[in-house]
Order: C-alpha cells, then sequence, then structure tokens
C-alpha cells in the first residue's frame, strides 16, 4: 500500500462513500424509470379510471336486451358473441380501436332506427 497523507486519506475515504452513494442512487434511479416506462405501455382495463367506456357498454347492454341482438352484432364485428361477452363485462378482453369504432356505429346507427347487422 502506498503511504498517503493523513488529510488526503480523509478525502479519499470520503470520495470513496460518495461513489458508493452514487452508484446506489443511479441504480435506484434507473430502476423506477424502468418500472415508470413499462407503467405507460400497459394495457388501461375498466374501471374507475375509464368512465367512456363504462357508458359505451351500459349503452351496448341496453342495445343488446332484445333476443338475437347480441349475435347479431357479433355477426356484424365478425367475433364470437363470447368474445363480446367478454368486451361487455371487462373480464379478459378488451377491444381494439377499430372494433370499438364499430360498435359505437351499430349503436348509433340502430338508434336511428336502422340495424346494420341484418
Amino acid at each position: 500500500m502506498i503511504p498517503v497523507h493523513p488529510a488526503l486519506q480523509r478525502w479519499l475515504e470520503l470520495s470513496e462513500a460518495l461513489a458508493v452513494a452514487a452508484g446506489t442512487g443511479a441504480r435506484h434511479v434507473h430502476a423506477a424509470l424502468q418500472t415508470r416506462r413499462s407503467a405507460a405501455y400497459r394495457t388501461r382495463r375498466p374501471g374507475v379510471e375509464s368512465p367512456l367506456w363504462n357508458l359505451c357498454a351500459t349503452l351496448l347492454r341496453g342495445a343488446l336486451r332484445p333476443y338475437g341482438a347480441k349475435a347479431r352484432l357479433a355477426r356484424y364485428l365478425g367475433i364470437p358473441p363470447q368474445r363480446l361477452s367478454d368486451f361487455l363485462t371487462g373480464r379478459r378482453r378488451l377491444p381494439d380501436a377499430e372494433l370499438t369504432l364499430r360498435m359505437l356505429h351499430w349503436l348509433t346507427e340502430l338508434r336511428t332506427g336502422r340495424d346494420v347487422s341484418l
């Protein structure tokens, strides 16, 4: 070991402690950024944070009460009726943007008196 002046020894110890603290802080910041970045790409699920989807699903459920309406809408969308049920209950799957727009189009047309699924 190389002999070091006692005053310089304290500065060397302080710099080593600062280097360890900086490395630890950098790891924490990196972990926090990774968590934040991956959270930004998560799929939003129906709930309190999605009031428009809740309203859309409520309106669709009301329009699907007549016998055969759910089967006709599923046929119009090109999906199985069970998947449509999954969409409206928000259990396993959610529709993509195109299917959501087609559901809204169907609902709008139905309210004007035309059923585009016939």
